[in-house]
């Protein structure tokens, strides 16, 4: 059974179930939800706690001693397997399996916790066996469109009321870590009374920027066709020390894909058969943004932005003259359907030959 994080707590309210997975990147929503799993299992009357650490050499006949074991001061454990970003391999796919065909009569629970989990895992016999028997919470990155609304109920747990605005702002400023967001709104009930309403000027007098950014979600940005935060993400992943090589490289496959979309798309294609038709596969979730950008730039301008972003990289080999993180601020900015300053002259477009200045 699959239960999200936010529906976690009513189901723990019906049933203890024998098995959970809890499965993602998110900290604060990881470690939240095996904290909530824990105190049920300590209400329900288990009280040894025993923790197996997934590692490289790990022997997995660990999990069903643990499970044949008696112990001699409780009838019940909770058996933690950490997994992390670990694949059990074959060897932990049958103790996993095996495990899982005796949950029904155990008294024991076992929690599992893992990092983000690709698709062939999921698909994989062990794990749908565990599901069959347990419930598998998957955690997922909030999405940034979302995160404001997050932030508000979030508030509303530590006593304050923000009203859009605030939330908005927290949601900028925190954006890619909800840790940070959480410990922001703990800070801001220390300061407030219990109920205080806040604005917009209330949270910036009291929180910093602790926005964290990948290149995932810059091409994301400039996909969507939102040019504020495209801008902001470079400037943030500048800020990380994110080599300028990375971003660019994150930039480009994008160019080069929707170019090839659009190509498929001239030849008759429908933009599903195009998306399809690339390697690897444009997930389908992610479609409808491609559709969008496509509206947005013609195809002279991929072309073009193509051609600066070969001009960027000879400047950051240093055979250009182009500054390279405001060129690839206004690359981003372009990409997102805005004008750039660099992107429109017309010296950003020359390349620069082996031999030649």
């Amino acid at each position: 059974m699959r239960v999200y994080p936010d529906k976690l707590s009513e189901q723990l309210a019906r049933k203890l179930s024998p098995i959970y997975i809890v499965a993602g990147e998110e900290p604060l929503l990881h470690m939240e939800a095996c904290d909530a799993i824990r105190h049920r299992a300590r209400e329900a009357g288990v009280e040894e706690r025993e923790i197996l650490q997934v590692e490289q050499g790990f022997g997995w006949h660990q999990l069903m001693e643990s499970a044949n074991n008696l112990s001699l001061f409780a009838t019940s454990r909770l058996i933690e397997l950490r997994l992390g970003s670990q694949s059990p391999g074959q060897e932990g796919a049958r103790a996993l399996e095996a495990y899982a065909q005796q949950a029904d009569s155990s008294s024991d629970i076992l929690l599992i916790s893992a990092g983000r989990m690709e698709r062939r895992l999921l698909q994989s016999k062990w794990f749908k066996t565990l599901e069959s028997k347990g419930v598998h919470v998957p955690i997922w990155p909030i999405d940034h469109q979302r995160l404001h609304f997050w932030v508000r109920d979030r508030a509303g747990r530590h006593g304050l009321d923000l009203d859009q605005e605030a939330a908005r702002l927290l949601a900028e400023r925190t954006e890619g870590n909800l840790l940070a967001a959480d410990q922001a709104l703990i800070r801001l009930a220390l300061v407030h009374p219990a109920g205080a309403r806040l604005n917009a000027q209330a949270v910036a007098a009291d929180t910093e920027d602790s926005a964290r950014f990948d290149v995932f979600n810059l091409t994301d940005a400039c996909l969507r066709g939102e040019r504020d935060r495209a801008v902001r993400i470079v400037s943030g992943l500048r800020e990380e020390g994110i080599e300028a090589p990375v971003v660019l490289w994150a930039l480009t496959r994008e160019l080069r894909t929707l170019l090839s979309v659009r190509q498929h798309m001239d030849q008759g294609q429908s933009l599903e058969h195009a998306c399809k038709a690339q390697r690897p596969m444009i997930p389908e979730k992610r479609r409808p943004q491609y559709q969008q950008a496509l509206k947005r730039l013609p195809l002279k301008r991929l072309h073009k932005l193509l051609l600066l972003s070969q001009r960027i990289d000879q400047a950051i080999k240093g055979a250009a003259p182009l500054p390279t993180w405001a060129s690839l601020a206004d690359l981003a900015l372009t990409l997102a359907g805005g004008r750039g300053m660099l992107a429109e002259m017309a010296d950003s477009y020359r390349i620069t030959l082996p031999g030649r200045g």
